[in-house]
């Protein structure tokens, strides 16, 4: 009796996109098959187009396709991958797993990155301060694996990092220009999910091994960070946790450095500021006589605005001044990261004008505003206008109405244009901070204003 097949309602695109990703044809797919089952089947390349017209094959043959297609594309593909099968949702706990071997660890970077897609994301829950307890603890513990070559799947060379840097420079300039919520964000993940997952257990050399970890590291981060200014605060933390341990799979301290102090910003800005003062100043600490001054001096600047929230002015000010002297200490032939060479003494003065209006000292606020001014909106469209709100605040601080009514204006008129949670949370502290007076006829139409603009973004 021939074999019975079931059509579901439209062709398998899914199928159809992973042959093609696999680069295998329709003919060397069938016979691949045939010989998992030992010559007991006889697919042809006509039984393969039955299949992508829609016809699913009887038990085991979808297991077998999906294993033939995990084979070629080194990555782990399941029958509801290829469309014959049904979607199983990610465990709940997925990519929060720190694991301390490194085989281990980088299957489950792969499983990460290859079954979290954005819809999925979007239905996480909120912050947990809980889980960055156990990788936290673990990185600072031992932050670097021993480097070793790998063979699995595809070969990865030097073409494919390159591709993969592209793609991490690119996506930083987009989130920095159009916030979190860009259309680009989503690429970030996709290109985990298709480019980087799959290399992770491919072959490669030591330094390739070790090249391939801090990229992955580094786009898992700018994934992070770009759910974290969206408001996906539970999204954020398994990117975040999953760039750490690749950190640490990478043997950089740098690297672990960068994203275990990024981390310690997203736990101050949830109100968690002693874990995220801890959180900065290990990273600093552990990586000190490893990482480039101007990676360290993104920590101290980290730990500052920690600091600087607890209403800690010594602390605050020993910290801002240490990341100030690491950004001065760079001479020519110093090792430093081009994917960091954003953090200057204009973006350290912003982030300086923050922590003092936190302190609630205006008048340092201003000052420390004045060389921030070098900043061009045009490419930190996000970083200035959330400047020109927390200068807004400032002056309101001061009882100077009109000043801050009138940089609280331009600060909305540049975060109107970004889609970014975290931006629209500083305009509203601004319009908080309004409510003396609410009764002026100016105060009550920025109000109106900036729930209209809000509401658009």
């Amino acid at each position: 009796m021939p074999a019975l097949h079931r059509r579901p309602k439209k062709p398998n695109q899914d199928l159809a996109k992973l042959l093609t990703e696999s680069g295998m044809s329709r003919k060397s797919l069938a016979q691949r098959v045939n010989e998992l089952t030992n010559g007991r089947t006889a697919y042809t390349h006509t039984s393969v187009g039955n299949w992508i017209a829609g016809m699913v094959p009887r038990d085991p043959t979808p297991a077998l396709v999906a294993a033939v297609l995990e084979e070629r594309l080194g990555r782990r593909v399941t029958v509801a991958d290829i469309g014959m099968g049904e979607v199983q949702r990610p465990r709940k706990d997925i990519g929060l797993d720190f694991l301390r071997n490194p085989d281990d660890a980088l299957r489950l970077a792969a499983e990460y990155w290859s079954t979290v897609d954005r819809r999925t994301l979007l239905t996480a829950g909120p912050f947990a301060i809980t889980a960055y307890g156990s990788p936290v603890s673990r990185w600072l513990a031992t932050p670097a694996d021993p480097a070793v070559p790998r063979f699995g799947g595809q070969r990865v060379g030097r073409t494919d990092l390159d591709e993969l840097w592209a793609a991490a420079e690119e996506a930083r300039q987009w989130d920095s220009k159009f916030g979190g919520g860009n259309w680009h964000a989503s690429s970030v993940v996709e290109c985990l999910k298709q480019r980087a997952a799959p290399m992770l257990l491919g072959t490669y050399t030591e330094s390739i091994g070790s090249e391939l970890f801090t990229v992955t590291a580094e786009l898992a981060r700018v994934a992070a960070w770009s759910a974290f200014d969206m408001g996906h605060h539970d999204v954020a933390q398994r990117h975040f946790v999953q760039a750490l341990r690749l950190a640490r799979s990478s043997g950089n301290l740098q690297t672990g450095c960068y994203v275990l102090a990024t981390m310690s910003l997203q736990a101050f800005l949830r109100g968690y500021i002693t874990e995220a003062i801890d959180m900065a100043e290990g990273a600093y600490e552990r990586a000190k006589h490893a990482a480039a001054p101007r990676v360290l001096a993104f920590a101290k600047l980290a730990a500052a605005r920690a600091y600087g929230r607890a209403g800690d002015e010594r602390a605050a000010t020993a910290a801002l001044t240490a990341s100030e002297n690491l950004i001065d200490s760079i001479r020519p032939g110093t090792p430093d990261p081009e994917w960091i060479g954003y953090l200057t003494h204009a973006r350290i003065s912003a982030d300086a004008a923050e922590i003092f209006r936190d302190l609630e000292n205006s008048a340092a606020a201003l000052r420390w505003n004045q060389q921030a001014d070098a900043m061009p909106p045009g490419v930190y469209t996000r970083a200035v206008g959330i400047r020109l709100a927390v200068v807004g605040t400032a002056h309101l601080q001061a009882n100077d109405l009109d000043h801050g009514l009138a940089t609280g204006t331009r600060a909305l008129e540049i975060l109107s244009q970004v889609r970014s949670a975290r931006a629209q949370d500083y305009v509203r502290k601004f319009t908080n901070s309004l409510d003396p007076w609410r009764h002026e006829s100016q105060v009550a139409d920025f109000i109106q204003r900036s729930r209209l603009a809000l509401a658009g973004v």
